[in-house]
């Protein structure tokens, strides 16, 4: 009868210890996440040559920078393991460098991207599960504002004209996006997040030079820019 006694503490201790080590419910049916956090967003990046007109610049390209901005997300959970996830955020500001031929013109200007998506996932494990990988596709509607240029470019385009002026239209696109990632649930309302985007993106530059004399020039390149995004975040269930 005393070792009944005495088994039943342990028996109540282990039971403490078994509820604390799975989370009630990490992600079910019904459930919201919000995750902020860091997102780097790293080229694979070539570019045409410029064309002014139906002349090509020999040996000329483009570099663009790559950059870091805050990411903001909203999951809403369909199912326990499929869901449907927002992607929004700070726009980021990328630089624009001449290459090759147009190398010494340094920074030829610069553009905020906004890159809104929208992405379907599948969550592996169960709705107890910790530790949750997942994979996503979806699409993302990319365009450009605040687009500034250069004198250097200015000067280039304008053949020297000090009263030349000129103006950039970056073309704006729907683009597919495949995603996988992970989520680490800390309890029933924290996680974790890491999750790496892939996004083949193609953007073409139409700048148009307005000279003093009235005459307007055009010139174009077509930059390939495909964008791997790392993402780092903090979750929170509601």
């Amino acid at each position: 009868m005393k070792k009944q006694f005495k088994v039943l503490p342990k028996l109540a201790a282990l039971s403490v210890l078994a509820a604390f080590a799975v989370p009630a419910m990490a992600q079910q049916a019904g459930d919201n996440l919000i995750n902020a956090g860091w997102a780097h967003i790293g080229l694979n990046q070539s570019s045409e040559p410029l064309k002014l007109g139906t002349v090509t610049v020999p040996n000329s390209g483009a570099h663009v920078s790559n950059a870091d901005t805050l990411l903001l997300s909203f999951t809403h959970f369909i199912t326990d393991n499929i869901a449907v996830t927002a992607d929004l955020g700070i726009p980021p500001k990328f630089k624009l460098s001449g290459s090759g031929s147009l190398n010494g013109l340094g920074q030829l200007g610069t553009a905020t991207q906004w890159s809104p998506a929208l992405l379907a996932k599948y969550y592996f494990g169960d709705a107890n599960s910790q530790f949750r990988p997942y994979v996503g596709a979806g699409a993302a509607y990319v365009w450009y504002s605040n687009v500034k240029l250069t004198s250097s470019l200015t000067g280039l385009l304008g053949g020297g004209d000090p009263g030349a002026s000129t103006s950039a239209d970056l073309s704006s696109s729907f683009v597919p996006v495949a995603n996988i990632g992970m989520a680490y649930n800390f309890d029933k309302n924290w996680s974790a997040n890491v999750s790496l985007s892939y996004v083949p993106l193609k953007t073409k530059a139409d700048l148009s030079t307005r000279h003093s004399d009235g005459t307007t020039t055009h010139a174009t390149t077509k930059i390939t820019l495909n964008p791997l995004v790392s993402v780092l975040s903090i979750g929170y269930k509601f």
